[in-house]
């Protein structure tokens, strides 16, 4: 019988499952979607109850899709939404204390203000390759522990777990197990990059119990196995866990130094792997754990947009500019150019290279004649605009140009912007033949730890591109374009 992967990438919003076989075959993929909280502003939450039911439905609907039985399938990695927090009860059922915070969620951003203003930020930076944010996880754990009650007095007693989405998938997909690995463990703000360890003196600054945290282990580990998960024979070992964006830059193939990739889905999130030793940002930028197999750790260079695939959900759902994300295309489409419009889609603060968390979203250049069309055709181009800032800075940082990009996520099926993000980096964009390498990149690493694939070298010529986009844009209309850019976010700038 053929080895057979099931991947779960746990997002944003919606659970994917794919099924693929040895030759990256894709045999099911099926999306579920689940609710979004905004129990205030800036506050995103979701629930972990309805995380799992979209997990299941998932599973189940993708083993229907390609008429097969769980018991074919040889492994299974999941990949997920890295710094949303999340904190439950021991036991089998994994009883949420509370709503999951999401990494988009602003409420820390005092306190973060506060630990700057103490000089903490240069210490955080020197240990995690992180900035003081409300976007990772420290900063959520502690306030769910000050704020949720009897939080701090059950973590005390180590009679709650705390985990990002994976640790929490694999609990809840093996009776118990509570682990975790490198590269999410590397977005809490809690681990030492250097070590891959969970650090004492910021469990200490952030005053959260080192006994509710997951143990961190390798890559190229057996997680678990399965027991009790619906519609699946126990026993399936769970090879495969990863954060999202590194989980991306490993079903990309990009296993050299120097090779980048950028994932277009809720956010944009732009990474180049930097080899062996870390390189800390001078350009605010993250220095990210990429994987770590045996001994053998690899980092990364990451800058990450918060909102580009949200901003055509907004455009979908709050201005009702259309019914499908994808009709966006047509519409914008349907004009020339955007006519002089500038969105900045700052619809959750701004990431890298800005980092403004009260930022809020500007549309500019308006005039009596801008159509929906040319909001449309606006918001594809303010995501290109995001990307470019993102891989200009990792280019300082890691001090060589890139000479290509290769491309994933819904957003990257998008010819648009694609060919927009091309002529913006004078770059070439390569777009995978698999869009969801998110989900892919955790089942290759599911089957590297079973054989299904001898080494990285088997896996790389497996790897094949859909479509290549090559620069059309003259200089200098590429730098007029950049020019109304940047003027719009100094403008935000100001509002802030």
């Amino acid at each position: 019988m053929k080895p057979l992967i099931l991947a779960i990438d746990q997002g944003t919003t919606g659970t994917t499952a794919l099924l693929f076989d040895e030759h990256f075959q894709v045999l099911g993929k099926v999306n579920h979607e689940f609710p979004q909280h905004f129990p205030e502003s800036s506050w995103v939450e979701h629930d972990l109850n309805e995380i799992w039911s979209s997990v299941v439905k998932a599973v189940s609907d993708v083993l229907k899709e390609a008429h097969i039985s769980g018991e074919m399938i040889s492994a299974i990695g999941i990949t997920n939404q890295r710094e949303t927090t999340c904190l439950w009860h021991h036991g089998a059922e994994a009883k949420p204390l509370h709503r999951a915070i999401v990494w988009q969620d602003r409420r820390t951003h005092e306190f973060c203000q506060k630990l700057k203003k103490q000089g903490c930020e240069r210490m955080i930076h020197k240990k995690t390759g992180l900035l003081l944010d409300p976007y990772f996880s420290g900063t959520k754990i502690h306030w769910l522990l000050k704020n949720v009650p009897q939080a701090k007095e059950l973590a005390k007693a180590g009679k709650i777990a705390f985990g990002t989405i994976e640790s929490y998938l694999l609990y809840r997909m093996t009776g118990g197990t509570h682990r975790t690995e490198p590269s999410n463990a590397s977005r809490t703000m809690l681990m030492d990059l250097k070590t891959c360890q969970w650090d004492d003196d910021l469990l200490k600054l952030f005053q959260i119990p080192k006994q509710i945290l997951p143990e961190i282990v390798s890559n190229d580990t057996e997680f678990g196995k399965t027991k009790g998960f619906p519609g699946l024979p126990d026993g399936i070992p769970i090879t495969g866990m990863i954060g999202d964006q590194q989980s991306a830059l490993f079903g990309q193939a990009c296993f050299e130094k120097g090779t980048a990739k950028c994932t277009y889905g809720t956010g944009a999130f732009a990474l180049v792997n930097t080899g062996t030793a870390p390189i800390f940002s001078k350009n605010r930028l993250l220095t990210t754990v990429a994987w770590k197999f045996g001994n053998k750790t690899f980092y990364g260079i990451e800058g990450s947009a918060f909102v580009t695939g949200a901003a055509v959900q907004w455009l979908r759902d709050g201005l009702e500019l259309f019914d499908e994300s994808a009709q966006v295309e047509t519409l914008a489409n349907s004009v020339t150019d955007s006519d002089g419009v500038v969105f900045v889609p700052a619809l959750s603060g701004m990431g890298a290279p800005h980092w403004l968390p009260t930022a809020t979203g500007l549309l500019t250049g308006m005039s009596r004649r801008t159509t929906k069309a040319h909001i449309a055709r606006a918001t594809l181009e303010g995501v290109a605009f995001q990307v470019r800032e993102l891989l200009e800075a990792i280019e300082k940082d890691f001090g060589k140009k890139i000479k290509f990009c290769k491309v994933d996520g819904g957003g990257a099926a998008n010819d648009l912007m694609m060919q927009f993000q091309s002529d913006l980096l004078g770059c070439q964009i390569i777009r995978s033949r698999v869009l969801e390498t998110t989900a892919l990149g955790a089942g290759l690493q599911a089957g590297l730890n079973i054989g299904v694939w001898k080494d990285l070298e088997e896996v790389q010529k497996l790897w094949k591109a859909d479509k290549t986009y090559s620069p059309q844009m003259a200089s200098k209309k590429r730098k007029a374009e950049v020019l109304r850019w940047e003027k719009a976010i100094k403008a935000v700038k100001l509002l802030c």
